[in-house]
């Protein structure tokens, strides 16, 4: 089963996916995509990392998404992608902001196939960025832009979508 869980900034989306592995009874792994680029993000990881259970697992994969879901394919786990929106903006942009076209269409499509393995159960965690007026600098209409475009495909192939704000879990789709 997939799960596709979005939110805004600080909805809850982290803590509902959390309490959804959880529930699922399989052993998690949380895929962490996240990198500590300065103190404010050191401490949201750590936020994150205190909240979690010491029995998870944590793989920390900014990039090579697809090849963290499939070393997992096919064995009983439940695995918590954390989150999508942070691991398109570190394949779509390099560190110093360039547009890296290639490596983000490899890793969409190296997903896309790892998605297709169908691993017994995946929770995916991404911001929606989309609700708000369309940015002024090319850069960011260009991230909004592939973040629709990536939530509209995950969200075709997911069992589960569910959209959290203020903490209250939408369920959209349920099948």
């Amino acid at each position: 089963m997939i799960e596709l869980v979005l939110g805004g900034a600080r909805s809850g989306k982290s803590r509902y996916a959390e309490q959804q592995a959880l529930a699922s009874g399989l052993p998690v792994v949380y895929i962490a995509t996240a990198e500590a680029g300065d103190a404010e993000m050191q401490s949201r990881i750590q936020h994150h990392q205190q909240r979690r259970p010491e029995q998870w697992q944590t793989l920390e994969e900014p990039i090579a998404l697809a090849d963290a879901i499939n070393a997992y394919a096919g064995q009983p786990y439940c695995l918590l992608v954390d989150c999508l929106t942070l691991w398109l903006c570190n394949v779509l942009f390099d560190k110093q902001g360039n547009l890296q076209e290639q490596r983000y269409r490899h890793q969409a499509e190296a997903l896309a196939a790892a998605l297709a393995n169908g691993p017994q159960r995946l929770i995916m965690v991404s911001n929606e960025v989309g609700l708000g007026v369309v940015a002024a600098d090319a850069m960011t209409r260009r991230f909004v832009d592939e973040a629709g475009f990536l939530h509209q495909k995950l969200a075709q192939i997911s069992d589960k979508v569910v959209l959290v704000t203020a903490g209250l879990p939408q369920i959209l789709k349920n099948l």
